[in-house]
C-alpha cells in the first residue's frame, strides 16, 4: 500500500472530531474497506502497525475501537486480525487487515458534553470512515454505568486503570451462570461477587448451597452456617413427589407402594389436625386435607396406618409393599446421618421459624446462608436441593415478589443435568421453575458449573449474564455460544486460553462484553481444600495414627459413609417375610406419642 489514502469526508470527520470529540483523541491507525451487516474490516494503514510498541499500543484481538462517523462514534471490537498477501520485504509493505464486530456507540455532541454510551448501532459506518483505538475516557463510558447499581469486581484486560464492574440488579434480578473448567477460579469469582453484593446491603437474602463447604469462611459473622447437625428440614415439608423419592423402592411393586403411602399419609395429617385443633377427629367446615397440603404429620401415625392395613390382608405376599415402607421408615428414623429430616421426638408447625432462618427473615445481620451439603447422605440430597428450591419459588409467590432471594447453586449439572433420564426431576423441575418464572416473584438464580454442556438447556438458557472463563472442551463452548446474547462478538474464541481469575463477561449484567481480570480476594477467605500442593505435602507426614482415628470418628458422626444400611434392611424385610430382626436394636416410634 503506497501513503494512507484519503476518502471524501475523511478531513471533515478530523474536523469534527476536533470541535465535538473527546479531547483525548486515540491513535488512529486504518480505515474501512468493507462493512457487512455487523462486520466491519479495516484496512491498517502505512506506518501505523509497530509490533515491537508496548502492549497499549498494539491492536490486538479483543482490543475495543473507535470508527469516526458524522453522527456518532461506532464502537466496534476487533475479532481477527490477517495479512491476505504477505510481502517478502519489510513488515510495513505487506497489507495488514483487521475484523470488527460493531457493538454500541457513542453520539456526537458538544465539546464538553458528557458522553454516552448505548447498545446497538442507529448510524452506520461506511467504507473510507477513520477507525482509531479507544481513549481512556471512552472506554470509561462504555463500561461504567454512574446511573445503576455496579459492583466492581476487577478491571478490564485492555485497560487495567479501567474498573470491571457488573449491573447488580441486572445480573441478579435475571439468573447469571460461571462457567469454567476445575482451578480456573470459578469459587474465588463467586466468592468476589457475592462479597461485593452484600456490601452495604445488610437485609439481602442469600442462600448457598454448598456442595464442597468452601464458603464457610468467606463471609464471617455475616453467614449463617448451616449443616445437618443444626439444619432442620422436617420430613412433613416435603410434597408427595419428594416423599415418595425417600421413601418408597424402585421395582415392580412401586406404583403398589405410592398409593399406600398417599393414603397413609392424608390418614396421618388428618389426625394430626384432628388432633391439634382438639375438634375430635373434625376438619373445620370446607377443609380439605391432600397428599401436598403443607401441614405436619407423624411418621408414627403413618406407621400404625400400614400396620392396621397389613393386619386386614391375609395373603402374605400382598403385605410386601406394607412391610418395604415400614422398614424404609424405621430405618431412617434410626438413622442420624437423616436425623435434621426425620429426627425429633415431637412434630411441630414451625414452618415460619424454618422458613425465617433458612431464608434470613429477619436477617439479624446475618443476610446470607450457607448450606453445607457435603454430610448430607447422597440417598436425599437431590431431595433436600429440590425442597429448598420449590420452597424459595413458593415464598415469592406468596410474598408477591416483595421479598428478593438469590439461590446460589453450586454443581448445579449434578442435580439438574441435560440428560432427561438423568437426575431427580422434581430438582430438575423446581430449578427450571425458578429459571423461567422466578423473574416475576423476586427469586433469581445463580448457577456455577465446570460442565455447562451437561446442564439443563431449559436452565441455562434463562440465565441473562454468563462469566465465562476458561473452557476446554469444544462442547462446552458451543453450548455457551449459543446461549450467549452477544454472541455474534466472538468473544468466546478466547475461552480456551483464560488466564487465572481472567473471564469473558456476557449479557445484561454487563454494561459491554468484557474480558477482565478478577481481583485476588487474598488467602484468607480460601478453604484449605484450594489447590492441594502434593509437592509440599508429601514432603512431610501429614497426620499420624491418632489423627486418623479422630477423621474415622468424625467421618461415622457425620455420616459421609457409603452405607448400604436402607438397602440392606428393605431386602432382609423382604426375605424374612416382615421380620424386625434386622432392628432389633431401633427405637421404634411410640404410635402413643408424638413422633
Amino acid at each position: 500500500m503506497n501513503e494512507a489514502v484519503r476518502f471524501p469526508g475523511s478531513l471533515k470527520h478530523d474536523s469534527e472530531e476536533m470541535q465535538s470529540g473527546p479531547t483525548n483523541r486515540g491513535r488512529r491507525f486504518g480505515h474501512i474497506v468493507s462493512v457487512t451487516g455487523s462486520q466491519v474490516i479495516v484496512v491498517l494503514e502505512r506506518n501505523s502497525y509497530n509490533p515491537s510498541a508496548n502492549n497499549s499500543d498494539r491492536v490486538a484481538i479483543g482490543t475495543l475501537v473507535v470508527i469516526q462517523t458524522p453522527l456518532a462514534l461506532v464502537v466496534g471490537m476487533v475479532s481477527e486480525t490477517s495479512s491476505p498477501m504477505p510481502e517478502m520485504g519489510t513488515e510495513n509493505e505487506s497489507i495488514r487487515l483487521i475484523e470488527l464486530y460493531l457493538a454500541g456507540e457513542i453520539p456526537r455532541g458538544e465539546s464538553n458534553a458528557k458522553l454516552v454510551f448505548h447498545r446497538g448501532v442507529s448510524n452506520f459506518p461506511t467504507i473510507g470512515d477513520r477507525v482509531r483505538e479507544c481513549n481512556s475516557e471512552e472506554l470509561a463510558c462504555i463500561y461504567g454505568r454512574p446511573d445503576a447499581p455496579i459492583i466492581e469486581v476487577g478491571t478490564l484486560f485492555q485497560d487495567r486503570s479501567i474498573p470491571a464492574q457488573l449491573l447488580l440488579d441486572e445480573m441478579l434480578g435475571k439468573h447469571f451462570i460461571i462457567v469454567g473448567n476445575t482451578g480456573t477460579g470459578k469459587s474465588c469469582a463467586l466468592k468476589l461477587i457475592l462479597r461485593q453484593s452484600l456490601e452495604g446491603n445488610d437485609h439481602a437474602h442469600i442462600v448457598v448451597l454448598d456442595m464442597h463447604n468452601e464458603f464457610a469462611d468467606t463471609f464471617g459473622d455475616k453467614a449463617n452456617l448451616l449443616n445437618p447437625s443444626n439444619l432442620r428440614l422436617p420430613f412433613w415439608l416435603l410434597n408427595f413427589q419428594e416423599i415418595c423419592s425417600v421413601l418408597t423402592t424402585d421395582g415392580p411393586n412401586r406404583d403398589t407402594e405410592i398409593e399406600i403411602l398417599s393414603d397413609a399419609i392424608v390418614f396421618a395429617k388428618r389426625n394430626q389436625i384432628s388432633y391439634m385443633t382438639g375438634r375430635g377427629g373434625r376438619l373445620g367446615d370446607g377443609a380439605t386435607i391432600a397428599v401436598d397440603t403443607p401441614s405436619p404429620y407423624r411418621l408414627a401415625e403413618v406407621l400404625s396406618y400400614l400396620t392396621e392395613q397389613m393386619g386386614r390382608l391375609e395373603r402374605t405376599n400382598a403385605t410386601l409393599p406394607y412391610r418395604k415402607l415400614k422398614a424404609r421408615i424405621e430405618a431412617l428414623v434410626s438413622d442420624t446421618r437423616f436425623s435434621f429430616m426425620f429426627g425429633g421426638l415431637t412434630v411441630e408447625d414451625n414452618m415460619t421459624e424454618l422458613l425465617g432462618d433458612l431464608f434470613r427473615i429477619p436477617t439479624n445481620g446475618k443476610p446470607i446462608t450457607l448450606i453445607d451439603l457435603s454430610s448430607i447422605p447422597w440417598d436425599v440430597l437431590d431431595v433436600v436441593i429440590s425442597l429448598i428450591a420449590r420452597l424459595a419459588f413458593d415464598l415469592g409467590v406468596w410474598c408477591k415478589g416483595k421479598l428478593p432471594v438469590l439461590l446460589i447453586c453450586e454443581e448445579a449439572h449434578r442435580y439438574a443435568p441435560a440428560s432427561s433420564d438423568g437426575g431427580f426431576i422434581p430438582t430438575r423441575g423446581a430449578l427450571a421453575r425458578i429459571a423461567k418464572e422466578g423473574r416475576k416473584y423476586g427469586i433469581s438464580l445463580g448457577l456455577v458449573t465446570q460442565r455447562p454442556s451437561e446442564l439443563d438447556p431449559t436452565i441455562i438458557s434463562q440465565c441473562s449474564t454468563i462469566i465465562a472463563m476458561r473452557l476446554s472442551t469444544e462442547r462446552d463452548q458451543k453450548v455457551v455460544d449459543a446461549n450467549s446474547q452477544d454472541g455474534g462478538l466472538e468473544f468466546l474464541d478466547f475461552l480456551p486460553i483464560l488466564g487465572e481469575r481472567q473471564a469473558i463477561v456476557l449479557g445484561q449484567g454487563a454494561p459491554m462484553p468484557m474480558r477482565v481480570q478478577f481481583h485476588d480476594i487474598g488467602d484468607s477467605v480460601l478453604t484449605s481444600q484450594d489447590d492441594r500442593k502434593f509437592s509440599v505435602a508429601w514432603k512431610d507426614p501429614s497426620i499420624g495414627h491418632k489423627e486418623l482415628e479422630a477423621v474415622v470418628s468424625r467421618w461415622r458422626d457425620s455420616g459421609r459413609s457409603a452405607s448400604k444400611s436402607l438397602e440392606t434392611s428393605q431386602t432382609s424385610a423382604a426375605q424374612d417375610g416382615g421380620s424386625t430382626k434386622l432392628y432389633s436394636r431401633i427405637r421404634r416410634p411410640s404410635l402413643n406419642s408424638s413422633d
